[in-house]
């Protein structure tokens, strides 16, 4: 970790990179022509001439052709490393021999059946075993899961309120739709140690906002405080082992257990929401990294090697309302067969021991060469990774949403256009330049992330202002 820049060193800075940001923007910009074309034939049809608004980052969205083991070409035939991951879902890469194959065989026997196929039992038994929890349910989305889990706190306790943390995306579903990204100009969002419930844009109900507690990520107390001034009203909390909507966060030590034991002893459940960091940074996701076993996991993402998944992982006693029916987790394409045939190859042939041990060297290669780098030319910040996830953080002290909201937008800015403008993809500007690895990355695939950062360093220190190459 660097040290603190002085006053005037941050304002040569910040200068520096407003000049470096203007020109990378540009070259940027004009490469990507045929993606800006795509983009206004779209908007006759597509809302915002894009699939989702995530897609809609800064200078525009980059429209993909094709991908290929570590790699995706854009529509105007610029190859990049992908470190995008489909937002992080991509842990095989792309046309993994063992995704193509189970998806081949599968599609000739059939798509669709609102029934349930053999898959399901070999899968539900490999996340058992990973997770430590004994019965899963399937759906298509993190979204599908974290809502079923927050459902089966509410019905298991018959009480109404959840905790989640402040800054912590969820999903887009009113329980959660709570504070994930509250900005002091937009209203009152209280002091750091006590944030204030927000709806997260005008779709939500301030209704919705009063029944889902605030709080910082990693402040026991914070919790103990909400659970003891809504006695008997909270159903339990959602949280993030490992953060991930604001780059990475480690949990500190003891937490998650503190958490746990806490919400027990008020009656309420503890459930991890693993749609980030399932699979990606350990076989069994933070569950099995920090050790500490939560009442109910939700998946998705890397599951499905992918295609479009969920899933839900409980305790017997919590799944059960689901057996009995006395809550209907229901979905037409919940455990399709595709999905399935690509999560089974996913849990047997390609994340074996063997592409752990690969990812692992992969992370040691960015983190020790972004670290050196940021100690050579004094940069502020450090590096924060987990398994296949990490993030470049530009600021000494990251514990949680309110450190983030202080640190310097421009340094994420410039990264962000450095690795894009010189071939690697990263995570739409906005989503804090997180990087995911892929089993299909190599050694020269992660050098050309440290290489493009030491170029900024260069830039930054005293190179002339030229952007990306």
């Amino acid at each position: 970790m660097t040290s603190a820049p002085t006053a005037r060193a941050e304002e040569r800075d910040l200068a520096r990179l407003g000049k470096l940001i203007e020109a990378s923007e540009k070259r940027l910009v004009d490469r990507m022509r045929r993606s800006f074309e795509l983009r206004e034939a779209a908007r006759a049809t597509l809302a915002g001439g894009v699939a989702s608004s995530w897609q809609d980052a800064e200078p525009g969205a980059i429209w993909i052709e094709r991908g290929e083991g570590g790699r995706v070409r854009d529509a105007d035939g610029t190859e990049y490393v992908d470190l995008h991951g489909g937002f992080g879902a991509n842990l095989a890469g792309h046309a993994h021999p063992a995704i193509v194959g189970a998806v081949e065989r599968r599609v000739r026997l059939g798509t669709h059946f609102g029934l349930p196929t053999e898959d399901l039992i070999a899968v539900s038994r490999l996340l058992a075993e990973r997770f430590g929890l004994p019965l899963w349910r399937f759906g298509n989305s993190g979204t599908e899961a974290t809502m079923d889990a927050v459902h089966l706190m509410r019905v298991a306790t018959g009480r109404k309120k959840i905790i989640k943390v402040e800054g912590a995306y969820h999903g887009h579903h009113d329980s959660v739709q709570v504070s994930t990204f509250p900005l002091p100009g937009q209203g009152d969002i209280g002091p750091d140690h006590r944030p204030r419930s927000v709806p997260s844009g005008p779709a939500y109900l301030p209704e919705s906002a009063d029944l889902t507690l605030a709080v910082p990520f990693g402040d026991i107390d914070a919790v103990r405080t909400a659970l003891e001034e809504n006695p008997d009203s909270v159903a339990g909390m959602i949280v993030e082992p490992v953060m991930l909507n604001i780059g990475v966060v480690l949990p500190p030590p003891g937490y998650l257990a503190a958490l746990r034991d806490l919400l027990h002893a008020h009656g309420a459940y503890l459930a991890y929401d693993e749609v980030k960091t399932g699979l990606a940074v350990a076989p069994g996701g933070a569950t099995e990294l920090l050790g500490v076993t939560p009442d109910l996991v939700c998946l998705a993402k890397a599951l499905g090697g992918g295609l479009p998944c969920g899933a839900i992982g409980g305790t017997a006693a919590l799944m059960e309302l689901i057996a009995d029916n006395s809550y209907q987790q229901v979905g037409t394409f919940n455990g399709n067969p595709m999905t399935m045939a690509a999560a089974r190859a996913m849990l047997t042939e390609v994340l074996t021991p063997g592409a752990y041990a690969h990812l692992e060297a992969l992370r040691t290669t960015i983190v020790t060469g972004v670290s050196e780098l940021m100690a050579r030319y004094g940069i502020p910040g450090h590096v924060v990774s987990a398994g296949a996830k990490g993030a470049v953080i530009f600021t000494d002290r990251l514990r949680g949403y309110r450190d983030f909201l202080r640190s310097p937008a421009p340094w994420r800015r410039a990264h962000w256009l450095y690795q894009v403008g010189g071939g690697v993809l990263l995570p739409s500007w906005g989503k804090s330049e997180q990087f995911t690895l892929s089993v299909q990355h190599t050694r020269d695939d992660v050098r050309r992330y440290v290489a493009n950062f030491e170029r900024l360093c260069r830039d930054v220190r005293g190179g002339a202002p030229g952007g990306v190459r």
